[in-house]
């Protein structure tokens, strides 16, 4: 084989596992189901308009707990800090987000007093409502589809992410079936 063959072999083959290596990068997770890297993974900690705190939560304030289901990159498996408990009706929603971005499908968390007009009563899976919640860009006064709802006691906690990113503050919200007790 002559030099100018195998060089041209040797260029092809480097393209060919460059576009593979490229692929691998970009890929999805598998377990993810809804792109956050426009989430605010830290908030002001401030907490919506008649949200009560949980009279005997699982994990109290100040305690640490294990992240055991993440809904984002970096959270399962982290040790949280609890920051506040609160008894409440956590729903998954499906949206379009207000800025044009493309639909998000079944996010988890958003809270029964982050939808305005929302009545005593846990909201129907297929009713669609406008949010408050401003958890990723384009959420707030988005119209939403209720997937899911389920009373519980919701957690803001701080954590530091499994892959090595910047300590999360007051991130809105966990489910108490997503920690676990720090053994």
């Amino acid at each position: 084989m002559n030099k100018f063959a195998l060089g041209i072999i040797s260029i092809a083959a480097a393209f060919t596992l460059s576009a593979c290596s490229e692929n691998q990068e970009n890929a999805k997770p598998k377990n993810e189901n809804e792109d956050h890297a426009e989430m605010d993974h830290s908030s002001s900690g401030e907490i919506p308009d008649g949200l009560t705190e949980a009279e005997n939560p699982t994990y109290k304030v100040g305690s640490t707990a294990l992240i055991k289901d993440g809904h984002m990159e970096g959270m399962e498996g982290a040790e949280a800090t609890i920051v506040g408990a609160y008894d409440t009706i956590a729903y998954v929603i499906s949206y379009s987000p207000t800025n044009g971005s493309e639909k998000v499908e079944d996010h988890k968390w958003i809270i029964h007093e982050e939808i305005p007009d929302a009545g005593e009563e846990p909201l129907e899976p297929g009713t669609e409502i406008e949010t408050d919640a401003a958890h990723m860009k384009g959420m707030e006064g988005a119209t939403v589809e209720i997937v899911s709802a389920e009373t519980t006691t919701v957690y803001m906690i701080d954590y530091t992410p499994t892959n090595g990113g910047e300590e999360v503050t007051n991130h809105k919200w966990v489910t108490e079936d997503e920690l676990e007790a720090v053994k």
